[in-house]
């Protein structure tokens, strides 16, 4: 088993090679990727027995080249619970991922160059979540970057993918820049790469030096994740790749950004156990979930509203993760990978409407319940996921997340994580009434004449979206089998620092260096199922109704005056005043004559009350490649500034 993780990396580089060779013939390039991604994911289950049940980390040094003196002389790649959780999602999501490509994709130019694009993808993450060579995790972060760069600009003559594909390499080219600068500054302070040997040096070496490196490595992963403000790349790249790229970026790219963010700060830097470094990352989850689910409220496309809530969920891990408790560590990944599955779907159904109708615009569909009735059931599933309703998948990692940040006030002391909590909770509910527009928008309401003949996606489409609807529901129906035998372990191992560091450079090794494990390893928590538990979440969750009330200063007569009002262009951003009206409500005229439900129209009330909010977000977010590397800038300015005052 020692050599299954350079197996499961090589298999899909080979795949990649082997289609540019023998690609041409569909059948044979199809059974290529079946087994370049089919046999990672056998490789990744055959290592849960001794690692994730053993506690074993696998060890894997090329050439055969392993430490001697006490001093890594060789690339390593190895696999403990974190590493092979992650590997287990990535795996996944590349199997489904690539069983909807084969029928997404056939209509398409230049299948064999996709497909060699999809496999260079999926094996440079993969290389990353199992390299222990930080310059080795570099090289599959540049892998990564140029094939998400070249997929997302692979329809080039859909409206947005070139420029969408032109900003992503712009940032993605500083955040990569940020990460090699970082591991530069670490090699020159510690002359090695080897992460478990940099791991026992760093943390009694902390200077202005290595602190600067951490906050660069840091903000290079934060670009990775898509995390505030990198987040308008994540709705360019998501609206112009096609939609198995979709399931790609959102389910396996963002989670290579959290593992870089989790690793670094747990074991590479041992930083999690000062207050000031968990207060950054609770906040910024925090403002990541609730800013991307406001921008996910003012969509009108259906893909970029997804991209949103992808970054918004995302928000939901960091902020678990940033809690630097073992019930945070393990909600945290139990939520990555439920977000894995349950925005795979939704994206895999988003590809499916389009696939059939030719638009994701919300307010030219509708009614598409009638033609594609297991689709629209298979989105329900993902969107009652997405939104934390039980018994599914989200619902379980959110409630435990809600008891985490909760947990942590009331050990703490700190108000802060109540709000976290709270800003949890309000972000589930505006969740949730997102996906009530886009159901209502997509699959109900009027079907419009142009799409009377549209028809069910393929089989090979519904079975992709079959099998992750079919773990959405047993991840939220088991979650006390899912702690027990994924996210607990794998918490462990981010808080259990010196067994990755003895396993990979010999026992005795860490402690050599006067290192030991000081975050407790607890799991305690009310479980997912229990009712007094779900009393207290409901009032915290109208406290923060409340909030949302009161800050939005709602005035009841100039709303009524709004709507009674013309309507404008500029309610179509909620960033009018009252006298701007709004479209007509729901359904009007004859019965040939329709409104359908738009994005401006369901939940125009909110909007109208939070416009001026909306409207900075609207002029924010200009679309101009230089003003989001200018936030790339900032954002790197005030992390170091930060990581300067506080380590």
């Amino acid at each position: 088993m020692t050599h299954f993780p350079i197996l499961a990396i090589m298999a899909y580089f080979l795949g990649a090679f082997l289609i540019v060779i023998f690609g041409r013939n569909r059948g044979v390039r199809n059974t290529l990727g079946f087994l370049a991604t089919a046999c990672p994911l056998v490789l990744m289950i055959a290592l849960v027995k001794p690692v994730i049940l053993s506690g074993q980390t696998i060890a894997y040094w090329m050439g055969g080249r392993e430490p001697a003196g006490g001093y890594a002389i060789g690339i390593a790649l190895e696999v403990d619970a974190l590493g092979l959780f992650f590997g287990l999602l990535i795996a996944t999501a590349v199997f489904v991922a690539m069983l909807y490509s084969f029928s997404y994709m056939s209509h398409d130019d230049n299948e064999p160059q996709y497909y060699t694009l999809f496999l260079m993808l999926c094996g440079g993450v993969m290389g990353l979540v199992l390299s222990g060579d930080l310059f080795n995790m570099f090289i599959m972060i540049e892998i990564l970057t140029f094939a998400a760069v070249a997929l997302t600009a692979f329809r080039n003559t859909a409206t947005g993918a070139l420029e969408a594909a032109f900003k992503y390499l712009v940032v993605g080219s500083i955040g990569s820049s940020c990460i090699l600068a970082g591991t530069i500054m670490l090699y020159a302070q510690a002359h090695t790469l080897n992460f478990a040997q940099l791991a026992a040096f760093l943390p009694g070496h902390l200077n202005r030096a290595t602190v600067i490196a951490y906050a660069l490595l840091f903000i290079g992963f934060c670009t990775k994740a898509f995390l505030v403000p990198f987040h308008p790349l994540a709705a360019d790249a998501h609206g112009a790749a096609p939609a198995p790229v979709s399931v790609l970026i959102s389910g396996v790219l963002t989670k290579s950004g959290l593992y870089g963010i989790i690793r670094l700060s747990y074991i590479l830097f041992r930083t999690m156990n000062l207050g000031t470094v968990q207060f950054w990352l609770v906040f910024l989850g925090s403002v990541s979930m609730f800013v991307c689910v406001t921008m996910a409220l003012a969509q009108h496309d259906f893909k970029r509203l997804l991209a949103f809530h992808s970054i918004s969920q995302i928000g939901y891990v960091l902020t678990a993760a940033g809690l630097a408790t073992a019930l945070g560590v393990s909600s945290g990944l139990y939520h990555a990978m439920n977000h894995t599955l349950f925005k795979g779907l939704l994206f895999l159904c988003a590809g499916a409407v389009l696939h059939e109708t030719g638009t994701t615009d919300l307010d030219r569909l509708g009614g598409l319940s009638k033609k594609m009735p297991q689709t629209t059931v298979l989105f329900l599933i993902g969107a009652f996921s997405i939104s934390g309703v039980p018994p599914f998948n989200g619902f379980a990692s959110k409630w435990l997340i809600y008891q985490a940040t909760y947990q942590k006030a009331v050990e703490s002391g700190n108000i802060g994580f109540l709000f976290a909590t709270i800003t949890a909770l309000v972000t589930s509910t505006m969740t949730l009434a997102s996906f009530v527009k886009v159901t209502q928008s997509v699959f109900f309401g009027q079907l419009p004449k142009e799409y009377e003949n549209v028809k069910e996606v393929s089989l090979g489409m519904r079975l992709a979206m079959g099998i992750l609807a079919l773990l959405c529901i047993l991840t939220g129906l088991f979650p006390g089998f899912v702690t027990t035998y994924l996210t607990e372990p794998a918490a462990r191992a981010a808080l259990g620092a010196n067994s990755y560091i003895n396993a990979m450079m010999g026992s005795g090794y860490a402690e050599s260096f006067g290192l030991a494990d000081t975050l407790p390893v607890r799991f305690v928590s009310a479980g997912v199922w229990s009712p007094i538990s779900w009393l207290c979440v409901l009032m915290i969750m109208l406290l923060g109704v409340c909030i949302v009330a009161v800050a939005s200063r709602y005035d009841q007569v100039s709303a009524l005056a709004a709507s009674e009002a013309v309507p404008a262009p500029a309610a179509r951003y909620g960033s009018g005043s009252a006298a701007e009206g709004k479209y007509e409500l729901f359904y009007g005229g004859e019965e040939a004559v329709y409104s359908q439900v738009g994005g401006e129209d369901l939940f125009w009330g909110f909007k109208h009350n939070w416009r001026g909010y909306f409207r900075f977000m609207h002029e924010l977010h200009s679309g101009i490649v230089n003003d989001y590397a200018l936030w790339a800038v900032v954002a790197l300015a005030l992390a170091m500034l930060y990581a300067m005052v506080i380590l």
